[in-house]
Order: C-alpha cells, then structure tokens, then sequence
C-alpha cells in the first residue's frame, strides 16, 4: 500500500516537475515484451521513462538502475525496488570471458590422417561427405543464455527477460554530456541474441538533465520528453559493432522528430 501511494506522489512530481511528455512516433504503447534502450544523461533518466509510460506499461516494464547509485541510502533503496521494480546492475562488475572452446579434433601428422581415415569410413558408411570448410555452428538463444556466468553485469536483465518482464537500458553504460550518445557497449547485442523474440524500442530522452545536473540535488522545472521510434531487429549474421552502430543512429534519429 505504501509502495503504491508513493508510486502516485512521484508520479506526480515528476510530471509537474518535467510534464513527462511521452511521444510515441514509431510504435504504439502496447503491451508486449520490450527492451526500450534509450540515450544516457542523468540519473533521472530511469524515472522519467518510467514516468511516460502508461499505466499497463509500467506494471510490466523494469528499469535499470546502477547498484551503486541506487543502493547508497535505504530510501533509494527501497524506492528502487518497491517502486520501479527495477534490476539492479552493478557498473564495477567485469563481464566475463567465456571459455576457450575444447580441443576436439586430433593435431598434427597422426591427428591429421586420423581425421581423414575416420572421414572416409564416414562416407564409406553412406553418411555425409566430409566437409572441412564447414562454419561452426552458431549457437542457439537457450545455449548462450544457459552459458552465461552470474557474475556477468547482464544476469540480472537475462533474469527479468526470462520471466517475461520489459526492460529499459541505457546503452552507452555510463552518462554522456555531448550532444550525441557515446558509442554503445555489447550488452545490448547480447540481449538481442540471447532474446530474438523481444521487440527492440529505441526512445529519445530530451531536457533531462538540465532537470537533475550532474551534482546536483534540487530538481529544476524544465519542460521533458520521450520519443519512442520505430523497433530493430538483429539481422541474421549481423556482427555487433555494425547492429550498435545502427541501433545508436535509430536513438539518436529521434532527437529531431
């Protein structure tokens, strides 16, 4: 009960505060699993998105928020979890590296002739011919899910994903101050390959941090928005500096409508 009130009162500060504009140019609110990235300039970037979402939205949407901001007093503490429901993510975390693949094929002289021996009693046998040049296989969304570690910075988010939650993200990691987002990490080129079903959502935060600059405590009333474009997709063999590229020129496409 208590969560809910305050859940109404920041709702309203924050709108008297930045009017919270929600702008919905590419896609319609629905309620769909999403991952809404959007660009990064304050800490109050969480709230206000959370904010410009409808109702039917925010009960099932989760936002980001950094462990060592948001767990610094118990009010944010508490405001973080019963509020916004949000996934903590802890920024000093390194992601792990995943493992080297075993050694499977047989090296050298008499590894080699090994191969060719047993290539040919396979095809002898009637099964496939040998194909050497044969790619590796890419693996599936349940594979690289099941493969990453829980000390990974990205196991609370495949977590919530996993159970069905939206999320908001912020794809440069830490906050800008340029006119444009800095260059995107992987994190959310993972999320796409570990989720290809959940609908990318890119959205435009505009004024926010002349709101809340860094540093500063009291909030200053200026007029806020979102922009929420029109969703990607990761394409089949797409590499993840190219998908970033693109997925950070969709954000930053939105500053203009």
């Amino acid at each position: 009960m208590l969560a809910k009130l305050m859940s109404f009162v920041l709702l309203g500060i924050v709108r008297f505060l930045t009017g919270s504009q929600a702008r919905w140019y590419g896609c319609p609110p629905k309620a769909e699993q999403r991952i809404y990235f959007a660009n990064h300039q304050s800490h109050a970037d969480m709230v206000l998105i959370w904010a410009a979402l409808p109702e039917e939205l925010r009960s099932i949407t989760r936002p980001i928020a950094a462990k060592d901001y948001w767990t610094k007093t118990p009010f944010r503490q508490w405001i973080t979890t019963a509020v916004f429901n949000a996934v903590y993510v802890d920024r000093q975390a390194t992601p792990a590296r995943p493992p080297a693949p075993a050694a499977t094929e047989p090296v050298g002289v008499i590894g080699a002739m090994a191969t060719a021996s047993a290539d040919a009693d396979t095809a002898m046998a009637g099964g496939p011919d040998p194909s050497p040049d044969m790619p590796p296989r890419t693996p599936t969304p349940e594979e690289l899910r099941a493969a990453l570690p829980e000390s990974d910075p990205l196991a609370p988010l495949v977590r919530a994903l996993a159970s069905g939650d939206s999320i908001v993200i912020f794809p440069e990691g830490t906050r800008g101050h340029g006119d444009e987002p800095q260059s995107f990490k992987s994190g959310l080129f993972k999320l796409a390959q570990m989720f290809p079903q959940v609908v990318l959502v890119p959205a435009w935060i505009n004024n926010v941090q002349r709101v809340m600059p860094k540093g500063e405590v009291v909030p200053v009333p200026i007029l806020c928005s979102v922009t929420f474009g029109a969703p990607i997709q990761l394409e089949a063999g797409e590499e993840r500096r190219p998908f970033l590229d693109r997925a950070r020129r969709a954000v930053i496409a939105l500053r203009e409508v």
